[in-house]
Formats: structure tokens, sequence, C-alpha cells
């Protein structure tokens, strides 16, 4: 796979059982790439490590005063420099490949995830993760691939030169032979502890990376209650102990970067003492000597390698746990075994809640806990959080049905839709139907005046579809994101639409033409609105009130209003509890009262 063919046709399936494993399956995918990288890794430390040889060589001509060798010795330097040149460009080329498209194959397989899951993914797994995971745990984990592609062939050639050394010159190559794995192993004890220490500098960065995405997320409302201050010292303390923590994981780390640096020192040492000693004897000449001297000190170039993946292994493991552990989570239903063909159309139908909405029909939910009216939102749509048993649309479980067909039977808008940013053409560029035009769906949510302000604060331009967005709505009110969001969903026409909430920070009389707009735009579609206000509720053809997740009654608003004490209590915001307090309160001003009389009397 190279860069201009990415996007990858299939990510595949991952290994998801561990963080480990997962890496251990993206290097399995990056087989080929990572083969490529060795070929042209051992070219280029061959080369470097040949450069000691030809040096040696022509010392010991200059000491013989021999021409020809002398000659030989530098066509042998320029080859190896052609090599090194040339081995070390492509070495960085498909390295840096790898790194691109394992972060590519990751950053897909978490997009189809989060297709997947939908809403339920941030009901499983918290915002500032999610955020964390699709980026810099990505970057992590391309950079240890990356990493990966240059240790193998610099352990190649550490190999290679340590046998080579021992063949050339067996009493020197004794020593280095001896002395490179005791470097290459000795900061092994240390790593242990720079891995902890570099997990609680991701964790606490995740942290302070879920509060700032919070705060950003609640930036108006903390605007409106006066919360700037405590969210900012919030993230100020969280953003010291990053600091804080990372610090402590960089002392770590400096020194093992010192006793790498320690360790070859040493060995030079040695080497130099004892080759010395061997000249004097005799045993050696001054061209060995110099050739096993310089292979020492180049091979501390491949040897910092040993340092790079041990860094890159600790920072992308726990990056690699997250990732797995968000490409772990499944749907709560699984439609492997689906045997439906085409799209049901009929009654939507909930077993477990007893709740029907007849086809063709504008029908209104009424829930008194909004999280649970969330849940079976999801149900209805036919990828819940929870197992439990399927939705029925048509008599057919939803299940049973394939993912896409599911979501094209049955769409379902949450209670806080995103409006990703770009023009408003773009926005309202969904799958739809065709059957209803994007001004029918703008006119039937009340956007008037959101297309105005659109326009208003774009420059150049004058069609109201060619206005910018920006990042999640963010310039517009939570109102106009509302009706935004509204409009969306009405273009797509589905078989069965469900709002959760869609007029919640609608002001009423804006509220009461939205409900006559999506009744008249949506007749003989089956529509699901899942609300308390009375403006909706008195829109809708059949109104069902679930009381301790069950249908307690159905009926229209009028009748339910009259009839049910529960429904009477939800709609008017009026709860037992409420009750109870305003009169415990009412019989305290009472008993004051009366006390303040008996004291004059």
């Amino acid at each position: 796979m190279q860069i201009q063919d990415l996007p990858y046709p299939d990510p595949g399936v991952p290994d998801a059982r561990s963080g480990p494993r997962f890496l251990w399956w993206l290097f399995r995918n990056q087989l080929s790439g990572q083969l490529k990288s060795l070929a042209w890794g051992l070219l280029h430390f061959a080369s470097v490590a040949a450069l000691p040889f030809c040096v040696g060589v022509a010392v010991q001509a200059v000491v013989d005063r021999s021409g020809g060798r002398l000659a030989l010795a530098g066509g042998l330097l320029a080859l190896a420099c052609v090599g090194n040149a040339v081995g070390d460009t492509f070495l960085h080329r498909t390295a840096v490949t790898n790194w691109i498209t394992a972060a590519a194959r990751v950053q897909q397989l978490l997009a189809r995830k989060a297709a997947q899951l939908g809403s339920a993914l941030t009901r499983r797994v918290a915002a500032g993760e999610v955020v964390a995971v699709s980026t810099g745990d990505v970057e992590k984990i391309g950079w240890f691939v990356e990493a990966w592609s240059r240790f193998t062939a610099a352990l190649a050639t550490t190999v290679l030169v340590c046998a080579a050394l021992l063949v050339y010159q067996p009493a020197l190559g004794v020593v280095v032979a001896v002395g490179l794995p005791v470097l290459a192993l000795a900061v092994l004890p240390l790593l242990p502890r720079a891995t902890r220490r570099a997990d609680v500098q991701r964790e606490k960065a995740g942290r302070a990376t879920e509060l700032a995405s919070d705060t950003v997320a609640g930036l108006r409302v903390l605007r409106g209650i006066g919360g700037e201050e405590l969210f900012l010292d919030r993230y100020r303390r969280a953003s010291q102990e990053v600091r804080h923590a990372a610090v402590r994981s960089a002392r770590m780390w400096s020194l093992i970067s010192a006793i790498q640096v320690l360790l070859p020192g040493l060995l030079l040492i040695a080497v130099v003492w004892y080759g010395v000693h061997l000249a004097r004897q005799g045993r050696i000449t001054v061209g060995e000597l110099v050739t096993v001297y310089s292979s020492v000190m180049v091979l501390t170039y491949p040897l910092r390698h040993f340092e790079e993946i041990a860094m890159a292994y600790s920072f992308s493991r726990p990056s690699a746990r997250r990732a797995a552990g968000v490409l772990a989570l499944e749907r709560a239903t699984d439609t492997a075994g689906s045997r439906v063909a085409g799209l049901p159309s009929g009654d939507l139908y909930d077993p477990d809640t007893g709740l029907l909405a007849n086809a063709g029909l504008f029908t209104a939910v009424v829930c008194g806990d909004p999280d649970a009216a969330g849940r079976l939102a999801e149900r209805l749509g036919g990828h819940p959080s929870q197992e439990g048993t399927s939705v029925l649309l048509g008599g057919v479980p939803l299940d049973e049905l394939p993912l896409e067909c599911a979501r094209t039977a049955v769409l379902v808008q949450d209670k806080d839709p995103v409006l990703l940013s770009g023009s408003l053409r773009e926005l309202l560029d969904v799958p739809a139907s065709g059957a209803v035009e994007p001004r029918a769906a703008l006119a039937a949510a009340q956007c008037d005046d959101v297309l105005a302000a659109l326009v208003q604060g774009s420059v150049d331009a004058a069609d109201p579809m060619d206005a910018r967005i920006t990042e999640r709505g963010r310039s517009l009110s939570g109102g106009q994101r509302q009706r935004l969001a509204l409009a969306r969903s009405l273009i797509t026409d589905p078989e069965v639409l469900v709002l959760d909430e869609p007029t919640s920070a609608v002001d009423s009389h804006t509220e009461a033409r939205i409900a006559q707009g999506v009744r008249e735009l949506r007749a003989g579609r089956t529509t699901v609105v899942f609300t308390s206000s009375p403006l909706l509720l008195d829109r809708a053809d059949r109104v069902v009130f679930l009381h301790d997740g069950k249908v307690a009654a159905t009926g229209t608003h009028r009748e339910l209003v009259h009839t049910e004490p529960r429904y009477r209590a939800v709609v008017t915001r009026e709860t037992d509890e409420e009750v109870a307090l305003t009169g415990s309160v009412a019989l305290k001003d009472v008993l004051h009262e009366l006390q303040e009389i008996e004291e004059k009397a």
C-alpha cells in the first residue's frame, strides 16, 4: 500500500483483544512495507558499518606503502558512501510510508467503529477519550510502526557486524560481541518504570483533553452562569498535573539516554586499551585496531534505534490499548446472521416497552426520564447500547437487518445533533429519497431567520445555501442548530423518523409552527417524537406515555391530560416531590406567622 492509494478499500478486522495484539496485527498487515524497509535499512546500515573496514584498509595500506590497496580502499569507501545515501533515502521513504499507512488504517478502523456504534459510542467511552485516541494515540501507534521499520534493520546489522568482527579479529571481536548485548540490554530494567511514568502522563493528558473538550462544548452555558473561571482553574490544575508528569517521565528517559551514551564510551575505552595491548604484543596490526575501533564507534548509530524502539513501544502500548478498547466495542445486537433482504415497512414496535408507532402516523412519546428516552430512541433505530429484545419494523426484527439497511429504514436524530463545518449546501447534502427538497425541509423547520443569520455572517454568500457554518455551528444559537439539524433529517425522508427532543431550545411560537410544518411534510410517513412539549403533543396523531420503562397509557394529548395524572404531571413539569415540597414550605410559613402572632400577644 502506497500513500497515493489511501484510503484502504477495507482496513480489515483488527485483533482488539489487547494493545500488543493490536500492534502485532498492524505489523502483519504492514508486512510488505516492513520487508521493504528491512531491505533498504540493511543497505543503509551495512554501508555505514563498512566505512570502518574501508578506513582500516586505507590506514594499513599507508603503513605498508601499498598504492594498490589504497586505491582499492578508496573505491570501497566511495561504494559504501553511495550505498549509505541510497539506503538512507529509501529507508526514510518506506518507514514514513509505513507510519502514514498504519495511522490511516487505524483512523479508518476508528471511523468505521464510530459509524457502527453511532451515539452509543460516547455513552460507553468518554468524548475526550475518543478525541485522544483519534488524534494523539493514532500518531504514537504510527510512530512505533515506523520505528520498527528501522529497528529490524539496525538489529540485523548489529548481529552481522559482531559476527564479522569475530571472524576478522577474534581477540577484539569477543570484547565487542560481549559488550554490545550489554549495551542493548542495560536499560531494560529502567523501561518498566519509564513506561509507568509515560502511562501516568498520558492518562493525565487524556483527562485534560476531556476537560478541555467538555469546557469548549459547554462554553455558551458557562458564560451564562459565570463559570468560566471555575473551569479555567480546573483546566489549569489539570495542565499542571500533565506538566509534572511529563517532567518525571522526561527525567527517566534522560537517564536512559545518559546510560546509552556512557556505556558505549566505556566499551570504546575497553576496546582501545585492549587493542593497544594486543598491538604492542604484535597480535594485531594498526589497521585492524583502527577497523575495530571505528566499527564500535559506528555501531553506536544503530544502537540508538534500540532506545528509540523502546521509547516508541512504551508510548504506543497504552495508545494501542486505548484504540483496541474502542475497536473492541460491539453493537448490543449482532447482525452477522442477517437474513432479511430489502427494506421492511409497517408499524414500529418495541416489545420491551410495548411502544407501538403506527405506520404513517405522527406519534409522540412522553417519558419522564430523558436518559431513558435517549436509550429508547437508539433502540428504535436498531443500534441499542444495551442488550434487549429487537425492535420490529413491519414484523421484521431490526437486528436481522444489516446496519446500513436498518439506518436507511429508521433514522434517529439524537438530542444533541452535530453540525459539521462547511457550507449549508454541504450540510444538507445527505443520502435522501429525493422526495423532499431542501427548501421545503428548511421551511418546515422554520429556518428563515437561521438562513438570514448565516448570510449576514458570511462573506460573498448571496445564496443562503453557500453560507458557511462554523465548526459544530458554534456561531449559531442552540435553537438555530436544532432547526438546521431537523431540516437535515427531514431531507433524508426515511421510512421512519425518530426525533429526540427536536425543539427543546426553541421558543414556543416557533415550536408551534415547527410542529405543524413537520406534521404536514411527513404526512403518510411514520414519525416518532420524544418530547414533553404540549405544543408538539397537541399536533400528534397519537401520544404514548411511558412510566418505569413500560407503556402506561395511549391516546391524544387532550385525553391523557384529563385521564392520566402521571402524564399530566410530566407534561406540566409538576412532580410529586415538588408538590410535597411546596406543601411543606407553605406549612412552615403558616407556623412561623402563628408564632409571630403569639409573641406579639
